[in-house]
């Protein structure tokens, strides 16, 4: 099969400044990518390029069998799920959950004029079920906790189906609790073989999900290293990444890191 994403010797310059400079990645069907580096490395970037969001100023980039700048990305957008902090603030604060998935059927934050049929009332009900929100299906999305909120953007993201499904830093200002909720959650989704393709930005190695299997380590907008976790998640590269001695451990698919 070939890669949901493809990127060769992509660069972004804003400004006269590279955010990212020749990018060499590719995510296939199965993989389950996680996105590691400093503020400021390009990782949002990276996320906006594979989200059609943006088009590299040099390089190509090749998504879901199109290339970007010769193809209509609003062909490309609805086989892409996405869930991140700037999707949070575009939903309004008094839809209801069940809402918030439902309209992810037709692209919008919003309900407006839309006829939904009684297969997406069932998947949006499903879905919610799946993500342990079943209880919170009339409740307004404003009213939700971060973890909660967190939740419902992706059981959002996933109603459409997606081939390729886009995180940028779930578990972020989440609570120790709703963190593991969520890391369970997201963790039980990676292995399911008939999951999407996945890539997760993060900052830290604490919130990985057990069950993703690759790590892209990105610092100044180039790539460090690159490929499956067990083999490029080491301490070595992750200092090297972040200008700093740091001590990793692992147990169970889950890892720690600190300062030595």
């Amino acid at each position: 099969m070939s890669p949901v994403l493809e990127l060769s010797k992509v660069s972004v310059v804003r400004g006269g400044t590279r955010i990212l400079d020749q990018v060499e990645w590719a995510v296939e069907p199965a993989d389950r990518w996680v996105i590691l580096g400093p503020n400021g490395a390009g990782k949002t970037t990276l996320l906006q390029i594979a989200s059609a969001g943006m088009h590299p100023t040099e390089g190509h980039a090749t998504l879901l069998g199109e290339r970007l700048g010769a193809s209509d990305v609003f062909d490309i957008k609805p086989r892409i799920g996405m869930a991140s902090s700037a999707m949070a603030r575009r939903i309004p604060a008094d839809e209801t959950v069940l809402d918030v998935v439902l309209t992810a059927a037709y692209a919008v934050t919003g309900r407006w004029n839309e006829q939904y049929d009684d297969v997406d009332v069932k998947r949006a009900k499903r879905v919610l079920d799946e993500w342990k929100l079943a209880a919170f299906a009339d409740r307004r999305f404003g009213t939700l906790s971060d973890g909660e909120q967190k939740r419902v953007q992706i059981a959002r993201a996933v109603m459409t189906d997606p081939e390729v499904l886009l995180l940028d830093e779930p578990a972020a200002s989440l609570d120790l609790g709703s963190r593991e909720e969520l890391l369970q959650l997201l963790g039980g989704f990676a292995r399911n073989t008939a999951s999407p393709a996945m890539v997760m930005v993060t900052h830290h190695v604490e919130e990985i999900p057990s069950g993703f299997t690759h790590v892209l380590l990105l610092a100044r907008g180039a790539v460090q290293a690159a490929g499956p976790i067990g083999e490029v998640l080491t301490a070595q590269n992750l200092s090297d990444t972040f200008g700093l001695d740091i001590a990793l451990t692992e147990a169970d698919g889950r890892f720690a890191a600190r300062a030595e």
